[in-house]
């Protein structure tokens, strides 16, 4: 049995979610974290020491970190994400490997500076910085994407699932985009498989920071 916790407004959660989709595997998910709370429980300290999102429970093995989790998935249970290509586990570990030293970065900042954080509490400075980043990274997979429609491939493998989850929020926060056709042309493709649909391409504004009242106002 596999169980899931945490909350599906994550983006690691999503990606773990997405795996589970793509891989067609049964699970059972229990909210946590953000307004569900319960990560500073005794149950679930035992289960995940840094009471952060997500978990998984699979039988007696019991994981945390997203990618640690997504490479379990589809080594322990195959699905379509797996053996896509020669060489496909040491492949998809280079990106999720590279995702998480590097874009992963980038864009919670940007996350933050458009949708989290208070108005007041935002910095215009940081928001540059960290778009410059990002989009410099985002070269790097405009580049691996010539003559393919996946990282891979022609195929969907777990390479594309620390990228490709964070592409919705891309896409739909206020910012300033440089074209890019290969990634637009991407995001696409994954908006036409219905568990990218279903489970990444859901809104965030329960993350979105009140709005502050203006000075004087009641």
């Amino acid at each position: 049995m596999l169980t899931l916790w945490g909350r599906m407004t994550s983006m690691n959660v999503q990606k773990v979610a997405w795996v589970l989709a793509e891989s067609d595997l049964n699970y059972e998910q229990v909210d946590a974290g953000g307004a569900f709370g319960g990560l500073d429980s005794a149950e679930y300290r035992k289960m995940n020491p840094h009471g952060r999102v997500p978990t998984l429970v699979d039988g007696d093995l019991v994981l945390w970190e997203s990618n640690a989790i997504c490479r379990h998935l589809v080594r322990a249970h195959g699905g379509v994400l797996a053996d896509v290509c020669p060489g496909w586990e040491a492949q998809s570990d280079m990106w999720m490997d590279w995702f998480l030293a590097g874009p992963n970065t980038s864009i919670t900042e940007v996350f933050y500076q458009k949708v989290r954080l208070p108005t007041d509490q935002r910095c215009s400075e940081v928001l540059a910085g960290s778009l410059d980043q990002l989009h410099g990274y985002f070269d790097v997979v405009e580049r691996a994407l010539e003559g393919r429609d996946y990282l891979l491939g022609d195929q969907l493998s777990l390479a594309d699932i620390p990228f490709g989850a964070c592409l919705h929020r891309y896409f739909t926060m206020d910012i300033p985009r440089p074209s890019q056709p290969r990634i637009e042309g991407y995001f696409e493709r994954l908006g036409a498989r219905a568990p990218y649909r279903d489970i990444v391409m859901t809104s965030y504004e329960s993350l979105r920071a009140p709005e502050q009242p203006v000075s004087g106002s009641k």
